[in-house]
């Protein structure tokens, strides 16, 4: 099979923007790539009953846009959303955001982690400052808000003439968020559970109060790009105030894995989930019929196939469903590639491998922003070669083990969903589970588009609501938040 040079020059095209590797609208942004689709604003649907599916069908191609700002022109205005939707919870606040993004020049990576560096740096300095000074509150909150801007600058480093300090900026945003946790309301525990081969899985525990009190504990699963913010917006905080501890943990091509442990991204999660389940069940803060995981974007593949084969967990949530991670990649590639890579062996496969990423390469070597995306997206793969990340990323498909999902699941299905859309519908139709809810979220209600970033409150009370009634248990408010 040969690959058309004009089918090579659509792949460039589609791999331009941050996460279009992955899935979402390619090329020409938020606005301009939903504009063809239909529009179809469903009445918003309220929180639905366990076991009970809302009516109607996925319409991940059919959503209104008008509830979204539109800052950049280009993809940038969702990663522009994710970072302005963390101040429901704290973790950035609105104009600074706006401050930030009147600096930057939509397109330029450069101005992109100029901007959000000097936010953070800004923040950061008036954390150590409180803190010092003893405002523990001012410190924590500081803090929080640098690490997101840490975290949202880390984005694009890569896409910049200093490259190489991408691990430095994480770095900054991961200090900045054991800051906010250090002077945070709620007691705190730094934490490497035992893993493969004498490695570790770096974790958080931040608990309710010191009562040393059984209760409920979310395990919370980030995806293939979050940094600690997210985690702490999509659950975390949510749960600790209805009395949930929680443990924010990172596996294999996350975070710390990835940047200071060099361990890559695994389609067998489980191996991740297992350990730390063992961990929890030591504990005597723990009720241990009440472990919740929870997964958000990618994690949305990984907390549903640790609960195929964990049994111990009492429920899991999916923000969104994802049944296969390589469909995201598919969307984006030219006609026949996926297909000629996936469905061949040996020497025809090794061939089709060979044009697919010469090619690619070829338009990279003049595409600074191409290569860039590449990078980022094989990176956590554990090579920089396309071929061989998509051929991991096959892997991660739960096709085979979706029936085996027994316990309780809550999978999210927003509109518009841009990078596995009819996905969450068709994990649904797969798993085994008597209590299987798919909870959809409108563009009617703001909480549209690829894990709610506009909606956070209401998706954190949709989830929270659900598992309170799964587990029996009264979301009682705490006084840590």
């Amino acid at each position: 099979m040969s690959i058309h040079p004009q089918h090579l020059q659509q792949l460039a095209s589609n791999l331009r923007t941050r996460r279009s590797v992955l899935a979402g609208a390619a090329g020409a942004g938020i606005a301009a790539a939903m504009n063809g689709m239909a529009v179809n604003a469903q009445t918003p649907v309220a929180s639905p009953s366990a076991g009970t599916p809302p009516s109607g069908t996925p319409t991940a191609e059919a959503a209104s846009y008008k509830t979204v700002p539109q800052v950049f022109a280009s993809d940038w205005n969702f990663d522009f959303l994710i970072a302005l939707g963390f101040t429901y919870e704290r973790g950035a606040d609105i104009g600074e955001c706006f401050a930030v993004a009147a600096q930057i020049e939509d397109g330029n990576y450069e101005s992109w982690v100029t901007a959000w560096l000097a936010m953070a740096d800004r923040l950061n300095g008036i954390a150590q400052t409180a803190e010092s000074a003893g405002h523990a509150v001012s410190a924590s909150e500081a803090y929080l808000r640098a690490s997101t801007y840490y975290n949202t600058a880390q984005w694009f480093t890569l896409g910049t003439s200093q490259p190489d300090r991408i691990t430095e900026v994480w770095t900054q945003h991961k200090n900045a968020f054991e800051g906010f946790l250090r002077n945070g309301a709620y007691p705190m525990e730094v934490l490497e559970i035992p893993y493969q081969d004498d490695s570790r899985i770096p974790a958080y525990a931040i608990l309710v109060d010191d009562s040393n009190e059984p209760r409920p504990w979310v395990i919370l699963t980030n995806g293939s790009d979050g940094g600690y913010p997210e985690s702490w917006a999509a659950g975390a905080a949510a749960a600790l105030r209805r009395g949930y501890n929680a443990l924010i943990y990172v596996g294999p091509g996350q975070n710390a894995m990835l940047f200071e442990d060099k361990v890559y991204f695994i389609a067998d999660w489980e191996t991740v989930v297992t350990p730390i389940v063992d961990y929890l069940l030591t504990r005597t803060d723990v009720d241990p019929d009440k472990l919740v995981l929870t997964g958000v974007s990618q994690g949305g593949y990984w907390a549903p196939r640790a609960a195929a084969f964990e049994q111990r967990l009492a429920a899991v949530v999916a923000d969104p469903g994802v049944m296969q991670v390589w469909q995201s990649w598919a969307s984006n590639m030219p006609p026949g590639v996926i297909e000629g890579l996936f469905n061949t062996t040996g020497a025809e496969q090794e061939q089709i491998a060979k044009e697919l990423d010469e090619g690619l390469a070829e338009y990279a070597a003049h595409d600074p922003a191409l290569a860039f995306q590449v990078a980022f997206r094989t990176y956590p793969y554990g090579t920089n070669v396309l071929s061989d990340a998509l051929l991991q990323a096959k892997a991660m498909d739960l096709t085979d083990v979706a029936r085996d999902i027994t316990i309780p699941i809550m999978i999210l299905d927003p509109e518009g969903e841009q990078f596995w859309p009819g996905e969450p519908q068709q994990l649904y139709n797969a798993v085994s589970s008597e209590n299987k809810v798919l909870a959809k979220f409108t563009a009617a209600e703001g909480a549209d588009l690829h894990c709610q970033p506009k909606a956070i409150g209401l998706r954190n009370q949709v989830v929270f609501d659900w598992l309170d009634e799964v587990l029996g248990t009264v979301g009682r408010a705490t006084s840590g938040g």
